[in-house]
């Protein structure tokens, strides 16, 4: 079972929203057979067996065994990963684009991002996973707390400065070996944030929205 599985098929993802399959899905991180999610579930044995059918023929789940049972043989399933992500490749004609409006201050600019990064890294896991190989990467992940919208701001301008600073040293176009990598910081408010906290109080946007054409946000992309 993998720990992560993106699925990039329309029909695989339509399969995979579906209510009741997702909570075969969820049911099957241990593995079980039509009988035995449906007296999990409270659901007829009938229909947790069609939608079993219509996961498999999905690659969502997989056959782990078949019991012989007197006449009968059990088939026993399990999920083919942990946990699913859907990749914006699904809905293609409709995915975000951050080519469109590139905007370092637009939130909808860093959803954009987010999008693609969830695409890419999704068809390099699947390319690994086919291989067998595992893919190179590496994220960082940190919370900060501002006092002020000055702050944040005085805080995005340096980290643009600093990647800035880093991608040009390190890039070489000529490198004839080289590989392409890209380079996506972003910061935003965490969502949930308790109204009353310094940030709301010392930044009316964070209230509103944000004034029009400039969100409360700030993202640097350096790539390539």
């Amino acid at each position: 079972m993998l720990d992560v599985a993106v699925i990039d098929e329309p029909a695989a993802a339509e399969a995979s929203l579906d209510p009741i399959r997702s909570r075969i899905l969820a049911a099957l991180a241990e593995p079980g057979s039509a009988a035995m999610l449906a007296v999990r579930l409270g659901l007829p044995r009938q229909k947790v067996n069609y939608h079993l059918k219509e996961l498999e023929r999905h690659a969502l789940v997989e056959l782990a065994e078949e019991r012989r049972k007197g006449n009968v043989t059990e088939r026993v399933y399990r999920a083919t990963a942990a946990s699913y992500v859907i990749s914006p490749s699904a809905l293609a004609a409709v995915s975000p684009d951050p080519s469109r409006s590139p905007d370092q201050l637009s939130a909808r600019w860093l959803l954009a991002l987010g999008a693609r990064l969830v695409q890419e890294v999704g068809a390099l896991l699947s390319g690994a996973a086919r291989a067998r190989k595992r893919v190179a990467s590496f994220g960082i992940e940190a919370q900060v707390r501002f006092a002020s919208a000055a702050d944040r701001t005085a805080f995005a301008d340096e980290l643009a400065q600093a990647v800035a600073a880093l991608v040009s040293r390190y890039h070489d176009e000529s490198a004839p070996e080289g590989r392409t990598h890209r380079v996506i910081v972003g910061l935003h408010q965490i969502p949930g944030a308790q109204p009353g906290t310094p940030d709301s109080q010392d930044d009316p946007q964070q209230q509103t929205g944000g004034t029009p054409g400039h969100e409360p946000e700030a993202r640097q992309e350096n790539a390539r």
